[in-house]
């Protein structure tokens, strides 16, 4: 999947008290993508993750986009040093808004926020709203725990197995851009209906 200046969103923690590692993958990972010509978009937000992956992004001469409700913005939550900011009149239309920009997405550690997104693009993405691509950055097994309870809903039936298909882990950031890179457009995934 080669990009002429595409947007890509990252979701990720907003939160600085994270281990080091997620802040420095976050941060090689703008700057490899704005190697590649890739733009970001993610939820506007001034710490963490989404801080340091924005900084890859504009350290590598490429645009980082926010898109982030008028409420945070009027707390002070978003990052300044942006290239631009979307403010959105709610939470799920700064999602739409982010899923419909992109043309790929990828998902690093968070909390309860990045794991919503996650679970929600993954559902989109059962029911055929989303198409594009989507990344899961196992960054240290931190997604672990969540992709064994994906297993069990397969066992258990509330998931068919190709479900599993629905998104790609990358254990690094190699193999997340390795997978970017390699991507065929022209023969997307086809996923078994979930009914």
């Amino acid at each position: 999947m080669q990009s002429k200046h595409r947007y890509i969103c990252v979701y990720g923690a907003s939160s600085n008290d994270i281990p080091k590692a997620y802040i420095e993958a976050a941060y090689s990972l703008g700057k490899s993508l704005a190697e590649r010509q890739w733009r970001c978009i993610n939820g506007a937000g001034s710490a963490g993750i989404m801080r340091a992956v924005s900084d890859g992004f504009l350290d590598g001469a490429s645009e980082a986009v926010g898109i982030i409700p008028k409420f945070m913005v009027d707390n002070g939550w978003h990052y300044s040093r942006l290239t631009r900011i979307e403010v959105t009149p709610d939470m799920h239309s700064r999602k739409e808004m982010m899923a419909n920009m992109c043309e790929c997405a990828i998902a690093m550690p968070g909390g309860c926020g990045t794991l919503e997104e996650l679970l929600e693009i993954i559902t989109w993405r059962q029911l055929k709203i989303f198409t594009k691509p989507l990344i899961i950055l196992n960054i240290d097994g931190f997604y672990d725990p969540l992709l064994a309870m994906l297993e069990r809903c397969v066992y258990q039936h509330f998931m068919r197995p190709s479900h599993t298909k629905l998104w790609y882990v990358a254990s690094n950031i190699d193999d997340a851009i390795s997978y970017i890179d390699n991507y065929d457009e022209e023969n997307p995934l086809i996923i078994e209906n979930k009914y």
